[in-house]
């Protein structure tokens, strides 16, 4: 599987870029409400810029504009290293730990994200693919006797075809392949993400919906798939009134920090309603039957300059306010020359006009997001957590190392703007 003679050699970031484009082009065909959401979003990039000067002072149009992140759903730590191993082929690697079972709105899952860990490469393609485990050792949303099931249920099935997971190592291994190789490569790795047409057993999949609808979607089905992606955008209160003007049904708020007249900071988020999808199912005596699931998603994201661990402080202190918003001039300056002397954020070299832009995600709009789009509430046993998750616990379960996002940007901030 090496380059072949004559042929130009894909890296990792062009693997990357057909890969996002791969998955953009099969969802918008899957969930057309998507190619709605991207449409308005080109939109309101282009009025932005052209509306106001320094508008590309956290990415240009050309980057924002192709900027995409995706996400989905496993159900085990070997799932999740499988995950693992293909996405470095793309260039993509476990940054951050999540435990969204924390958040205000628990859901029974903990996350990394996987992303190029270089400024470079995040330039040329940032596309990152937020992915969730689900918790099935914490013990206040699964017995003994469901664990045992849920484990034996995630034991038979195959997310990933093992001739693919061994592509993508030697892909990985060599930093990248020919160009032919890779439209071969990054279809199957397409194709592999795409949402699965067999019938659901319908009793199993209501049962787990009974702990989360979230349990239900990962570990109620034969497969995995993308759950959502979603593009970037430069004004996300206007996209989310473009949107609704359009008859689109958008979730009750926009998750993250409110909108200010300061400088935005981390990661503003919101998506429409999770439609109605049609799916087959097998009832109980063997016969199938029509439904639906409301699973999948449009997200959108508007991402503001990283704060550091003295910047987060100060923004969980202004979100547990009773009014954030009001209460934001209260802890942040409203300039980035200000946010660079008090040291909350991240600028390269120290230079308030070079913001280091959030790369990464917020637990609590996470949860938020998938909860908005949930039918029901999760359901928690009033028993002790004794899982023993963390990140240390995830690195060690899936062999590789999940990368720290402060280290990332301190990094960063240490070099010349």
């Amino acid at each position: 599987m090496s380059t072949q003679k004559g042929q130009e050699r894909q890296v990792g970031w062009q693997l990357r870029a057909q890969f996002a484009a791969g998955l953009s082009a099969m969802y918008a065909g899957e969930v057309p409400a998507y190619g709605t959401l991207v449409e308005v979003s080109g939109q309101v990039n282009a009025d932005y810029v052209a509306r106001l000067s320094g508008a590309e002072r956290l990415g240009s149009l050309r980057r924002v504009t192709a900027e995409r992140h995706g996400a989905i759903r496993v159900g085990s730590p070997a799932e999740l290293a499988a995950v693992a191993d293909l996405f470095a082929a793309f260039g993509m690697y476990p940054v951050g730990y999540y435990d969204l079972r924390r958040a205000a709105s628990p859901i029974p899952v903990i996350s990394t994200a996987f992303r190029p860990i270089d400024a470079n490469e995040l330039a040329r393609n940032p596309f990152r693919v937020f992915t969730s485990m689900l918790a099935i050792r914490d013990p206040r949303y699964f017995d003994p006797d469901l664990r045992t099931r849920v484990e034996t249920f995630l034991g038979r099935r195959r997310l990933f075809d093992p001739a693919l997971l061994a592509w993508a190592r030697i892909i990985a291994a060599e930093g990248g392949c020919c160009a032919d190789e890779a439209r071969g490569f990054v279809g199957a790795a397409v194709a592999a993400c795409a949402q699965a047409r067999e019938p659901i057993d319908k009793a199993w999949y209501d049962e787990l919906s009974g702990v989360s609808a979230v349990a239900a979607d990962i570990a109620g089905v034969g497969s995995t798939h993308i759950n959502h992606l979603t593009p970037r955008v430069l004004d996300i209160d206007e996209l989310y009134r473009r949107m609704s003007e359009r008859g689109v049904t958008m979730i009750d708020a926009i998750q993250g920090p409110p909108r200010t007249d300061g400088r935005a900071v981390l990661l503003r988020q919101t998506s429409f309603r999770a439609l109605a999808e049609p799916r087959l199912f097998r009832a109980p005596n063997g016969t199938l039957v029509n439904g639906s699931l409301r699973v999948r998603f449009g997200e959108v994201e508007a991402r503001g300059v990283a704060l550091t661990p003295r910047g987060r402080e100060r923004y969980d202190a202004a979100m547990a306010a009773a009014n954030p918003a009001a209460a934001w001039s209260h802890h942040f300056p409203s300039t980035d020359k200000e946010m660079a002397a008090d040291g909350l954020a991240y600028y390269r070299g120290g230079d308030p006009s070079a913001p280091i832009v959030y790369e990464d995600f917020l637990p609590a709009s996470a949860a938020g997001i998938f909860r908005s789009n949930l039918d029901s509430d999760t359901q928690a046993d009033d028993v002790a957590d004794d899982s023993g998750y963390d990140v240390q616990w995830l690195a060690g379960a899936i062999g590789h190392e999940i990368h720290d996002p402060y280290t990332l940007y301190e990094a960063l901030s240490q070099e010349t703007a």
